[in-house]
């Protein structure tokens, strides 16, 4: 009998056993429906239980939770060990938590925490909130309620330049920055895919998101790696998930914010630790631009040879080497 059974079939069942008399035979068809009706329950509470058991190693596995924030929830990934130095990761334009799984395995030591930006991913996409310092003011909350107290701020490109905004708005927050093939100013883009452009063109544009397939996405992708590399289906998931304005209003809120000021001279002055990573082939951002980041004064630059845009993906074991290296070494002070 299992734990589901209604009280009215239990008293059924206890009325039945306590019978006075039973048919010739009675007693042993009753002891055998016994033993089968117990191995049944054994075998449901079994499965149940290692359903639920399933489930629960697979929540814990994969951290993922939605931080409830006005204007707009966030999505968040936490992987690594809950106790360990905290290292925070921010996606590019249009990427989410998933262009991170290459390098996970190097910080699995550590207190992962992903974040996918709003309008990106699993977070909300409104029609506003996009600047890039509203973007670091709600990275900022949403560390702020899963407790983190001081963390090394990773940023990928676009993440990259939201990171340098929450590095001036939460000095008691941000231990050091980390910023991966992020353009140091307006003039050291290169450029995007034809497609890409066609996408960010006022009303052609909006036309072709509205038509976009798995194969418009990865033709647009197609400046974002040097390298040959097998783009997971997820990330092109997300990408067909996000709203046309949602990518159009991040996209020019990085302009605005660049133009107001390079990101080398938002840092110059905050004398946080920071590690700049740069492909050498980058085909979105001038490389040599990386250089610009001498001007922050406790600056590291790393160019990594033959690698483009998207170092996480196109050489996974030096750039999470790097990170751990950097993350642990600025935990350590």
């Amino acid at each position: 009998m299992d734990e589901t059974t209604s009280p009215q079939d239990r008293h059924t069942y206890r009325r039945a056993d306590a019978a006075p008399s039973v048919p010739r035979g009675g007693r042993a068809w009753s002891r055998q429906r016994r033993i089968t009706l117990l191995a049944v329950g054994v075998l449901a509470v079994l499965l149940v239980g290692n359903a639920v058991s399933v489930r629960t190693e697979t929540a814990e596995a994969s951290g993922e939770q939605i931080v409830r924030l006005p204007g707009g929830d966030i999505h968040v990934v936490q992987d690594g060990l809950p106790g360990a130095p905290t290292v925070v990761f921010l996606h590019g334009l249009a990427g989410s938590t998933a262009w991170w799984d290459p390098v996970l395995s190097a910080l699995r030591d550590l207190h992962v925490v992903r974040v996918d930006l709003l309008g990106h991913g699993g977070s909300a996409k409104p029609a506003d909130g996009y600047g890039i310092a509203q973007q670091a003011r709600r990275v900022g909350a949403v560390l702020d309620r899963l407790g983190v107290r001081r963390a090394t701020v990773v940023g990928h490109s676009t993440g990259g330049v939201v990171a340098s905004s929450l590095a001036e708005q939460r000095r008691d927050l941000v231990a050091a920055i980390a910023l991966i093939d992020t353009g140091p100013r307006v003039d050291a883009f290169l450029g995007e895919s034809f497609v890409a452009r066609l996408i960010t063109t006022p009303v052609a544009g909006e036309l072709i998101w509205r038509l976009r397939t798995d194969s418009t996405i990865r033709n647009a992708l197609s400046t974002a790696f040097t390298r040959e590399v097998q783009i997971p289906d997820k990330i092109i998931a997300d990408i067909r998930g996000m709203t046309y304005r949602s990518l159009t209003a991040t996209d020019e809120a990085v302009d605005a914010f660049l133009k107001e000021r390079s990101v080398p001279g938002r840092l110059a002055g905050l004398g946080l630790p920071t590690l700049v990573i740069f492909g050498s082939q980058d085909r979105r951002w001038q490389p040599s631009s990386a250089q610009d980041y001498r001007r922050v004064p406790r600056a590291r630059i790393k160019i990594l040879d033959g690698i483009g845009h998207t170092p996480m993906f196109e050489d996974p074991d030096t750039t999470g080497t790097l990170l751990h290296g950097f993350a642990a070494e600025t935990a350590a002070r």
